[in-house]
């Protein structure tokens, strides 16, 4: 197996027989790192459980294993480690993410030329606007989750405080999966709902102080904050800022986009409090039927939830073996051919919030819809979907 995070993989020698090999590309250094450390902590824990319940099958029991490779922290970096990874692995059969979009265009560039499968949870709606036919985006796409947040965060909060809030604020980078989920929402879904954009401010990451940001949306006096950071070092900064404000999110709505807000570390780097009540949109979140998966990776990896990023990590390696076990072979394009095709109900399909697995002509997946979670008492709590939440959405009622 590549060590993450090392300068070179440890070359291929040859698939042995009874071996069927897939990739992780993931940052694990830089300002994304964390966010890939909680994926490859999911990804290594399905590795081991496809294993324990007798590799794949219908290759006669062949173990599935794993090289890793670190995406770091540019696109240049990232498509590097796609170049390393098919030079040194040619074997592999199949891989997965990149984690931040920019990455992910960068990395499936090189695997689709090389005709492997690629997976992803990556949010750009561009991932799979290109054509390609070996690429698998299994989150909602930016475009799409932004047709849906606003509308239930609006419907959620009105429910709580029995009024529509009319004022809205933008703060975020200009990542791909950014400019992706606000072209629709500068486009109509503000219009649509009646909403005011009353401050609108973008930078580049990762962000060296935001005091000015702040200042700027606190003179717009909006009734809620769109927060499109993405990273844990800019969640932190724009949190603490805020509080200094006096506008935490117990005080001024706070809702965030992505897993990376979901990582304990988070809950760390800034005091409790600052956190309490922030609302998060992720593209998916342990459901019930996922209950027994977290209570073992939390108890495998001592983390306090089992969250966004590793949920997203342990169902592609699922679906990977699950594809490869299908087509019974280690041949990439059987194996893409059957990702393609195949539409289930059960097995990975079950760690999805709307429990299908089907990817349409372009690789996105069928019906994939969205969570939000909200920290209550400490933790991420699902409050959306209906079926998953195990709490209601608390919506500070001053705003």
């Amino acid at each position: 197996m590549a060590l993450a995070g090392s300068a070179a993989a440890v070359p291929s020698v040859g698939r042995a027989a009874n071996e069927a090999k897939i990739a992780m590309i993931m940052p694990l250094s830089g300002p994304w790192a964390r966010s890939g450390a909680l994926e490859q902590m999911g990804a290594r824990m399905a590795v081991d459980d496809v294993n324990a319940a007798g590799g794949i099958k219908s290759l006669g029991g062949a173990r599935l294993t794993m090289v890793e490779f670190d995406a770091g922290d540019s696109t240049e970096k990232a498509k590097d480690a796609a170049i390393r990874m098919l030079a040194q692995e040619p074997d592999v059969i199949a891989g997965f993410d990149g984690w931040l979009s920019s990455f992910v265009l960068a990395i499936t560039e090189v695997t689709e030329r090389a005709e492997l499968p690629w997976l992803t949870q990556g949010y750009s709606d561009l991932i799979t606007s290109r054509g390609f036919k070996y690429v698998f985006q299994s989150s909602a796409t930016a475009d799409t989750q932004a047709e849906k947040t606003l509308p239930i965060i609006v419907d959620l909060a009105t429910k709580a405080i029995g009024h529509r809030p009319t004022k809205v604020a933008i703060v975020g980078d200009n990542s791909a999966s950014v400019v992706s989920f606000l072209k629709p929402i500068r486009a109509h879904v503000l219009a649509d709902l009646g909403l005011t954009l009353v401050a609108d401010e973008i930078y580049t990451p990762p962000l060296a102080d935001a005091t000015s940001i702040v200042q700027k949306l606190r003179q717009g006096k909006p009734d809620f904050v769109l927060m499109q950071s993405t990273n844990v070092s800019d969640d932190k900064l724009l949190l603490d800022k805020f509080a200094e404000f006096g506008l935490s999110p117990k005080k001024m709505p706070l809702v965030g986009n992505g897993g990376h807000w979901c990582v304990p570390e988070l809950m760390k780097l800034t005091a409790p409090e600052n956190l309490e009540g922030m609302i998060v949109e992720v593209a998916n979140w342990p459901g019930k039927a996922a209950a027994d998966v977290e209570k073992r990776f939390m108890a495998r990896t001592g983390e306090p939830w089992f969250g966004h990023d590793s949920i997203f990590a342990y169902a592609h390696v699922r679906i990977m073996a699950e594809a490869i076990e299908r087509a019974a072979s280690t041949d990439r394009r059987k194996v893409n051919e059957m990702l393609h095709t195949m539409d289930i109900t059960t097995g990975p399909a079950t760690l999805f919030p709307d429990g299908r697995l089907a990817y349409d002509e372009r690789g996105r997946r069928k019906g994939a819809d969205i969570s939000i979670v909200q920290f209550q008492k400490g933790r991420p709590v699902p409050v959306y979907p209906a079926s998953m939440a195990l709490s209601e959405m608390v919506w500070p009622k001053s705003s």
